[in-house]
């Protein structure tokens, strides 16, 4: 039974994992390296649980609940000792990822399930750098976390049944919809999702259309809520270059070889809302489109 989680990496995806395992009732271990990041987490999941309960999602003593099942950690060794369920939620870079399961694997208990928050990189790959390969699963939460609906579950070709079958039923006690996918480079929703946003920056690279109008036209004529190149923006640029790479490592396929004007903005430092620029420039809460000829070719 799961009781205990530990959470690794406090950033964006981090804390919104901390924030929803907390709020239905489970004990969360929230580890990183930064002191700093730890106190940003706390103090973003504390602001997000003062939406949910002007939204009345949750009724002030949960709040306060929910926050007080949160335990920070600088040191990981001590956050997953008596974990249940380690979930990884740093960077989208497989040596980053190495090292943390070499970390979990070596002290989490035997039970421990591993997972990873990965949105792209193998999990087959991943496990294969610890002993317990199968125990090892992807969990792939979406952005933002205590909101978005979907975790996408990837199965790593030694990942034990009974293990997914635990990770789809925990899903669910947390009001989530799990949906499996099988362990290929992008798995669905970014082998689906990665191309479009390339392909949308291909058409601003080349002079099809602007900023505005791309993002306009699959609002208003595909219904979704957001363009692809704010959307871009949202996520990161780096994370959407670092998984197109992904894909085209995988899959060999021309198609799949990230945009240039993308490779140049994230040289530049251009990352969308983290930095306060990529497609559009971001300030007090607001964004306006970044000047074309500083994008195009």
């Amino acid at each position: 039974m799961i009781q205990q989680i530990a959470v690794i990496g406090a950033g964006t995806m981090g804390n919104g994992i901390a924030h929803v395992f907390a709020q239905y009732g489970f004990t969360v271990h929230l580890a990183d390296v930064s002191e700093q990041a730890l106190s940003k987490a706390m103090a973003t999941i504390a602001a997000n649980a003062d939406r949910q309960v002007k939204k009345e999602i949750i009724l002030p003593d949960q709040k306060t609940a929910l926050l007080s099942r949160i335990k920070t950690f600088t040191d990981i060794p001590a956050a997953v000792k008596a974990a249940d369920l380690c979930v990884e939620a740093v960077s989208e870079k497989f040596a980053v990822k190495e090292t943390i399961f070499k970390l979990l694997d070596a002290h989490a208990p035997a039970h421990c399930i591993l997972a990873s928050n990965t949105s792209s990189i193998s999990i087959t790959r991943i496990a294969a750098v610890t002993a317990r390969p199968g125990k090892v699963i992807g969990m792939h939460f979406m952005n933002p976390v205590p909101m978005m609906k979907l975790v996408e579950i990837i199965r790593g070709i030694s990942t034990e049944k009974n293990v997914t079958d635990t990770i789809l039923a925990l899903c669910e006690t947390i009001g989530k919809t799990p949906a499996a996918a099988e362990d290929y480079p992008g798995f669905i929703a970014n082998r689906v999702l990665m191309p479009m946003i390339n392909e949308a920056i291909y058409s601003l690279h080349e002079g099809v259309a602007d900023i505005n109008a791309i993002d306009t036209i699959m609002k208003l004529g595909m219904a979704h809520p957001m363009g692809p190149l704010q959307l871009a923006d949202f996520i990161g640029l780096d994370t959407c270059l670092q998984i197109m790479r992904v894909l085209q490592e995988g899959f060999g396929l021309p198609k799949y070889a990230p945009c240039p004007l993308l490779v140049n903005m994230v040289t530049a430092g251009k990352l969308g809302v983290k930095s306060g620029e990529g497609f559009y420039v971001y300030t007090a809460g607001s964004k306006t489109a970044a000047p074309n000829n500083s994008l195009t070719r």
